[in-house]
C-alpha cells in the first residue's frame, strides 16, 4: 500500500487545519481506512510528542518546520515520550535540510515519507530508506514523463540541469477567474507547473532548488533562497528564518535574511556576525546574506507554510521587482 498504510488499524494525528488540502486529504484518507483521527487545536512541538505517546499514533502528516521545532526541544523532553507506535509520517509542502531529515530518521526511525506534488496533480514520493541512498531528493516519479524539467522556451532539459518542474495534471482544470494564469502554467504538451525550479539526476530522482518567483537575481546570478534558509536554520540560535531579495542599486537585488531566534538568544551585532561567519562555512560568497534582521515571530500560515510576502513587501514599497 502507498506510504505503507494498513487498513483497519491505527490512529492518525492531524497536525494542520482540515480545510487545507494536505492535512484534510491525508486525514480523510486515514479515516476511510478505518483509522481514528486525533485533531490538534493548535500545533505545539511537545504536545505532538505527548499525543503520539498517548494515542499510539501510527500515521501523521507534517511539514519541515514542525520537525525543526521538535528537534530543538531539550533531550529530556524528547526522551520522555514513547514514539514507537509510528509507522508512517508523511511530509512535504516545503524543502527540508539533509541534516534535519537525517536527524529525524535517527530519532523516529525510517518512517518518514516525503512527497512532491500539488492540488492540481501529484508527482510521487520517497521513503526513508530509499531517500538515504539519495539524500535531498523529494521523490522519484512513478512513471516516465510524469515529471519533466523544461527551460524558459519549454524545451526538455538534460539530467542535472535545473529548470521549471512540470507535472501531469490529475484532471483538466482552470484557475478561478484567471485564464491567463492557467495558460501560463501549461506546457505545449498539456503539463502544468506551480513555478518550482529543480532537476532530475541521472537516476531520475527529483531535487528541488526553490520556487521560481522566490528566486533572487543579484548581479545577474540566480540565488535560491531555500538553500540559504536550509543553512541558517542549522545554527543553534535560529528558530526560524526567511530569505528573500531586496532592492540593491548596484546589484539589482541583495540577499536579506530575517531570523526568529530561539529562546535564550538576543539580537545583537555580534550575533549577526556569528550567523554570517556560519553561513560562510557552507555557502558560496555570492549566496551569503548581505544583511540580517530579527523579528519576534515569522508569519506562517496555519499549515506551517511561510508567508514571505508580508516580510518582503516592506522592503519593496515604491519599488518595482522585475525578474
Amino acid at each position: 500500500a502507498i506510504f505503507n498504510l494498513k487498513a483497519g488499524e491505527g490512529a492518525h494525528l492531524v497536525t494542520g487545519p482540515l480545510y487545507h488540502t494536505a492535512p484534510g486529504a491525508f486525514g480523510m484518507g486515514s479515516l476511510h481506512m478505518g483509522h481514528a483521527l486525533v485533531l490538534m487545536n493548535k500545533w505545539e512541538p511537545e504536545e505532538t510528542l505527548k499525543l503520539i505517546d498517548q494515542y499510539k499514533i501510527t500515521v501523521s502528516h507534517m511539514v519541515p518546520t514542525m520537525f525543526y521545532r521538535m528537534l530543538s526541544l531539550p533531550d529530556e523532553v524528547k526522551n520522555k515520550y514513547d514514539l514507537g507506535s509510528l509507522e508512517c509520517v508523511i511530509h512535504g509542502a516545503a524543502p527540508i535540510t539533509i541534516e534535519g531529515k537525517k536527524n529525524m530518521i535517527d530519532w523516529w526511525g525510517p518512517v518518514l515519507f516525503e512527497y512532491y506534488g500539488a492540488t492540481e496533480g501529484a508527482g510521487s514520493f520517497v521513503g526513508s530508506e530509499e531517500w538515504l541512498t539519495k539524500p535531498g531528493t523529494v521523490c522519484k516519479p512513478m512513471t516516465a514523463g510524469s515529471v519533466v524539467i523544461l527551460d524558459e522556451q519549454g524545451n526538455p532539459l538534460p539530467a542535472n540541469q535545473a529548470g521549471e518542474i512540470f507535472l501531469t495534471p490529475v484532471m483538466d482544470f482552470e484557475y478561478f477567474k484567471d485564464k491567463g494564469k492557467t495558460e501560463k502554467s501549461r506546457s505545449r504538451d498539456g503539463l502544468f507547473t506551480v513555478g518550482d525550479v529543480g532537476y532530475l539526476d541521472d537516476d531520475g530522482y527529483l531535487f528541488l532548488c526553490d520556487r521560481k518567483n522566490d528566486m533572487i537575481i543579484s548581479g545577474g546570478v540566480n540565488i535560491y533562497p531555500a538553500e540559504v534558509e536550509k543553512t541558517l536554520v542549522l545554527h543553534g540560535a535560529v528558530h526560524d528564518v526567511a530569505v528573500f531579495g531586496i532592492p540593491d542599486e548596484d546589484w539589482g537585488e541583495s540577499v536579506k535574511a530575517v531570523v526568529q531566534l530561539n529562546p535564550g538568544y538576543q539580537a545583537s551585532t555580534e550575533l549577526v556576525e556569528e550567523l554570517l561567519a556560519f553561513s560562510k562555512q557552507n555557502l558560496a560568497k555570492y549566496k551569503l546574506p548581505r544583511s540580517i534582521d530579527f523579528v519576534d515571530e515569522l508569519p506562517r500560515l496555519d499549515t506551517g507554510k511561510l508567508y514571505k510576502r508580508i516580510l518582503r513587501d516592506k522592503y519593496w514599497q515604491d519599488k518595482e521587482k522585475s525578474i
